[in-house]
């Protein structure tokens, strides 16, 4: 069996084994061997291809495996939905208190309870949407 097909075994199984395990790692070591797959097909000696190997695994490790890593565990910038309307300021449309009331939040109307719920915030005045419950907005005014 030609040494190149070897190492193409090799780089499929820790790709394979990448999947399972989603660490980087293991998928740094596949693209490495994918190299050596190459090199050796051109002919390169064996102990040749294992100083590629080593080089290009540790090479991809040490840079390439932390950048991708900080890339994909960054935080969500965009909030989307429900989510995107905490912390938007609101309309009061009709007396809100700890048990209903109804509130106007980007042109819509939602119904609200007072997030404190000992408040009572008369119709005409702004609050923050504090948080959003099913379809209830829970509020508290604008200092």
């Amino acid at each position: 069996m030609d040494l190149w097909l070897i190492w193409l075994i090799v780089a499929a199984v820790l790709a394979v084994a990448e999947i399972f395990t989603l660490t980087a790692a293991l998928g740094m070591l596949s693209a490495s061997a994918l190299v050596t797959a190459g090199v050796a097909a051109l002919g390169l000696p064996l102990p040749l291809q294992f100083v590629v190997y080593a080089v290009v695994a540790t090479v991809t490790v040490m840079f390439v495996r932390p950048l991708a890593l900080r890339h994909v565990l960054q935080p969500q910038r965009a909030r989307f939905g429900i989510d995107a309307l905490v912390g938007k300021a609101a309309y009061v449309v009709s007396e809100v208190s700890g048990r209903d009331g109804r509130v106007r939040i980007d042109g819509e109307e939602w119904t609200a309870r007072a997030y404190d719920e000992t408040l009572v915030i008369p119709a005409g005045a702004t609050v923050d949407v504090i948080e959003i419950s099913g379809a209830t907005a829970f509020v508290y005014p604008r200092d």
